[in-house]
């Protein structure tokens, strides 16, 4: 719906657009809002019974295009919003570092990254708005930290858990294929070399091998230093995501590269009479790879939380 620019008064403009734009604003039907502005632009000034505008109801709602809309903004109507206090007496700072629970970001671990995120918003703003305080006598961030203290607990328990669980995983990956390494399928002959040594198959079998055990041997390395490393509020906006991108890539390549290592000794093994067996086995080992594939939508999350666009790394001032 295009809504035209229109010639009323405050009161007129109040009456008749406050109630649905900040609606709007609090649902994020940021092109209802943008229309809004577009036609009366003193829309932002509306604020509801909390005291909140577009601008603060955007943050308190944690609804991104509405806060880029209001940002992009003339700099004196959006300077001007960015003054409005709640009834609690906080800025618009002290409303980003408030926690608000959110069902579309999955673990405790990626809603403190997207809390954290929304509370990077302070560097747009002055050192005056990020050292002020509400009614408490609290500064944003005091009530962030106080806020997100059992959100922090949580985040800290599942990166730990997690970390300490795929360590074992790892580990177990590392003795299977170190083992390997020394019990050559085919055998050898009397000099210590392989006699498959030219084979195709011997080849990827080798091949495999050293990867599934470099690959585990590093993800290892990685879990291990997020066990041991301290677990602070900014470490999960990037460093603990990033490390376990990493960590489950590691994953996926160690697991993969084993099954393949064991189809390739397999085939050495075997021959051709029980080709039938060969395919039916080497089908079987693809299994593990479908259920780390189940893994993937989380490493996809993480990695668009932690690398995608982001209204907040575009923001300038």
């Amino acid at each position: 719906m295009m809504i035209s620019e229109v010639n009323w008064t405050y009161k007129e403009a109040s009456e008749r657009l406050k109630k649905p734009v900040l609606t709007a604003a609090s649902l994020g039907i940021h092109e209802f809002v943008d229309e809004v502005l577009k036609a009366y632009q003193n829309s932002a000034f509306f604020v509801d019974e909390k005291k909140r505008n577009i601008f603060l109801l955007a943050i308190s709602y944690r609804k991104e295009k509405v806060f880029s809309l209001m940002h992009d903004q003339l700099a004196s109507v959006r300077d001007f919003c960015t003054y409005f206090k709640d009834s609690e007496g906080g800025n618009i700072l002290h409303l980003a570092a408030k926690f608000v629970p959110s069902n579309q970001v999955p673990g405790s671990a990626l809603q403190m990254q997207r809390e954290l995120q929304w509370f990077q918003c302070q560097r747009s703003f002055s050192i005056k708005f990020q050292q002020e305080r509400n009614n408490s006598g609290e500064t944003p961030e005091a009530v962030f930290s106080r806020e997100h203290k059992d959100l922090l607990e949580k985040a800290e328990k599942w990166m730990r858990e997690t970390a300490t669980s795929c360590s074992v995983v790892a580990a177990l990956i590392i003795t299977i294929v170190f083992a390997a390494v020394f019990t050559v399928p085919g055998g050898i002959d009397s000099n210590g070399i392989p006699n498959y040594l030219n084979d195709t198959n011997f080849r990827i079998f080798a091949i495999s091998t050293a990867i599934a055990l470099f690959s585990s041997t590093a993800w290892v390395q990685i879990f291990l230093g997020m066990l041991m490393l301290r677990q602070a509020e900014e470490d999960f906006l990037e460093l603990l995501p990033r490390k376990l991108i990493i960590g489950q890539t590691t994953l996926f390549l160690s697991s993969s590269s084993m099954m393949v290592s064991f189809g390739a000794a397999f085939c050495i093994v075997l021959y051709h009479p029980w080709k039938w067996v060969i395919t039916l086995i080497c089908l079987l080992g693809c299994l593990p790879i479908i259920f780390a594939l189940m893994e993937f939508p989380l490493w996809v999350d993480i990695i668009r939380s932690t690398y995608g666009r982001s209204v907040f790394r575009s923001m300038k001032r």
